[in-house]
């Protein structure tokens, strides 16, 4: 009903036009003085071949109304889903639309060339940016010293940068390395601990952790990314605790009820104001 309400705003101008022609007749017939059924008659037969004809147009409408719609949920557009055109101005809309469509494959097959080319500059630096860390790092396994401590916690900072720089690349990849099978939790978890240990000594942070015993269905990679980049997080806001220090920092890994894996930390925290925003793209507290 509503689709034909829209229909006769769109025929306004024309059903106006036809009773302006019927009230022009009457008035004619009147002033003559003719018989009421000489002019009673052709209205109402006008009027009934009007009617025929629109509802005949409104299906033909309703039809091309329910044909776009269906168009709009396509994901790829092609000359083949264009409607047969009834008019002039169609076929000129059509033209336009086919010219709009064209341009926008242009542009988004540029955007993609300028997208590819990105990822493989970057792909390639992080690649070769592992050449230098490997040597540093080399050089640094036979001192020890205070010194040498330090910079191994940088260089591992830096080495999880460059992590993330690979990992941020494969998400907007097309081609997915994901390989989703059941894993022990403990074995990932522990896993990302590991990696973190030093940071753990350096900055006496204390670890309390409760096995998960639990199966999951994931991508071990991926997810002990995930996992890792909370655990650095929790390292980077937890004070580093000084030697007789009465505080005790703290980070705890544990099953919560529900199957839930959670993290949690003594550091500062989040800010009230900032909670609403921790899941938006780049932003920090």
């Amino acid at each position: 009903m509503k689709l034909f309400y829209r229909y006769l705003r769109q025929k306004r101008r024309s059903l106006l036009a036809v009773c302006g022609a019927f009230l022009i007749f009457f008035v004619t017939f009147l002033l003559y003085r003719l018989p009421l059924g000489a002019v009673a008659y052709p209205i109402l037969l006008c009027a009934l071949l009007g009617a025929v004809f629109m509802a005949r147009d409104f299906c033909r409408v309703r039809m091309r109304h329910e044909t776009l719609q269906n168009i709009r949920n396509l994901s790829d557009l092609t000359d083949d889903i264009f409607l047969r055109t009834d008019g002039i101005e169609e076929e000129d809309y059509q033209t336009i639309l086919r010219l709009l469509r064209e341009e926008q494959i242009e542009f988004q097959n540029m955007l993609n060339r300028k997208y590819s080319d990105m990822v493989d500059y970057y792909t390639v630096w992080a690649h070769q940016i592992k050449t230098p860390i490997a040597s540093m790092r080399l050089n640094l396994q036979n001192e020890d010293s205070v010194l040498a401590r330090t910079l191994f916690a940088d260089l591992f900072r830096i080495e999880q940068y460059v992590e993330m720089v690979l990992m941020f690349l494969r998400l907007g990849s097309e081609s997915t390395d994901y390989v989703f099978r059941e894993h022990d939790l403990d074995g990932i978890v522990r896993q990302a601990v590991k990696k973190y240990a030093d940071e753990f000594i350096v900055r006496r942070l204390k670890l309390n952790y409760e096995p998960c015993e639990a199966v999951v269905v994931t991508d071990d990679k991926w997810l002990s990314f995930v996992i890792g980049q909370v655990l650095s997080n929790a390292l980077k806001y937890t004070p580093r605790q000084k030697e007789g220090s009465p505080a005790e920092g703290c980070i705890s890994i544990y099953m919560e009820p529900g199957k839930k894996l959670c993290i949690r930390d003594t550091g500062i925290g989040i800010a009230p104001e900032d909670l609403p925003r921790i899941f938006e793209k780049g932003y920090t507290g």
